[in-house]
């Protein structure tokens, strides 16, 4: 019997019931998804997304229902094209299409009453293979705070309860259940970064750091713990240089904060993530900018930033011939 997955559980609050269960009949979703069932019955429900992206989906699928009839927990499963675009990956495609589909699912259906609470059965290996890829990319904060134990998206609470616990702990306590699970096999091919990491870097690290599953948590939450000052400090700012902002208090700012509360203002209200290069080139037009003529016309994630009046503006849109400067 595991503690540590059994601590996890006893600590576990979702913000509201009935509660989803994020179901791909793995180890990690099955035991999260009997727990659940166990502590709150009658109030849990199964969300399976079928990607389609092997032949053995459908069998997933049977397999999932039988363990859902076995647990008393209603299905529901959604169809999803996870089929990547050119420069984009696999994980990331079909990572998209899943919490789509969740978002989907979550809605009311006839007699079943929509649902705001979604628990996912990520644990501590995925947060380490979270961690080494943001590291890998040359991630800041928000990286390297890797997955949050509680976020919303889509208006969708999701819980991750399981971050604590090492995969190893889950598949013991599932054992102990006598509970089956889907070995996937795609989980053993090289080709994704993911199982690359999991095969040969995690036992390596194990090896020659043998608490770094312990200490690399604690770094995540260091991390996460700067990530939210810096974004409460972002939000104060955003207060004083406006919205959009305003060029002559944002020059006001340290370059640092010019670049946490742009990051700030960038993403959450046009969902849009600079690169460091786009930002740093901003930074540049920002403190450029002495004079009325000066254009700024700059292309920052999917759109563009540009100068209007004495404010920044950021579109997705062929820019208009009349802008002011």
């Amino acid at each position: 019997m595991s503690e540590a997955f059994e601590r996890a559980m006893a600590a576990f609050e979702p913000a509201c019931l009935p509660l989803a269960v994020g179901f791909s009949g793995g180890a990690d979703s099955t035991a999260l998804l009997a727990a659940c069932a166990a502590r709150w019955p009658g109030q849990v429900i199964a969300f399976h997304v079928h990607h389609g992206l092997q032949a053995a989906a459908d069998d997933f699928e049977r397999q999932c229902a039988q363990v859902c009839e076995r647990l008393g927990v209603p299905l529901v499963t959604h169809r999803v094209d996870a089929r990547h675009a050119s420069g984009d990956s696999p994980e990331d495609a079909a990572r998209r299409a899943r919490y789509q589909a969740y978002a989907a699912m979550a809605q009311a259906d006839g007699a079943r009453p929509a649902v705001s609470s979604i628990a996912l059965g990520h644990h501590a290996d995925d947060q380490i293979e979270t961690l080494l890829l943001a590291l890998s990319r040359g991630a800041g904060l928000p990286g390297l705070a890797a997955m949050p134990v509680h976020a919303v998206r889509d208006g969708l609470n999701i819980h991750r309860p399981l971050l604590t616990v090492p995969a190893a702990d889950i598949r013991g306590w599932l054992a102990h259940q006598q509970l089956p699970w889907i070995e996937d096999p795609s989980n053993a091919d090289a080709r994704y970064t993911r199982n690359r990491i999991r095969a040969v870097l995690l036992p390596a690290l194990a090896e020659a750091f043998p608490q770094f599953r312990a200490t690399f948590a604690r770094s995540i939450g260091h991390a996460a713990q700067a990530q939210q000052l810096l974004g409460e400090l972002a939000a104060q700012d955003l207060a004083i240089v406006g919205e959009p902002p305003q060029i002559r208090p944002l020059q006001s700012l340290s370059r640092a904060r010019q670049a946490n509360v742009l990051r700030h203002w960038l993403m959450r209200s046009h969902g849009c993530a600079p690169s460091a290069a786009q930002l740093d080139q901003l930074l540049g037009q920002v403190r450029a900018c002495t004079t009325r003529g000066h254009r700024i016309h700059l292309k920052v994630g999917a759109g563009f930033v540009e100068r209007r009046g004495d404010q920044l503006h950021w579109y997705n849109a062929p820019p208009s011939l009349k802008t002011s400067l």
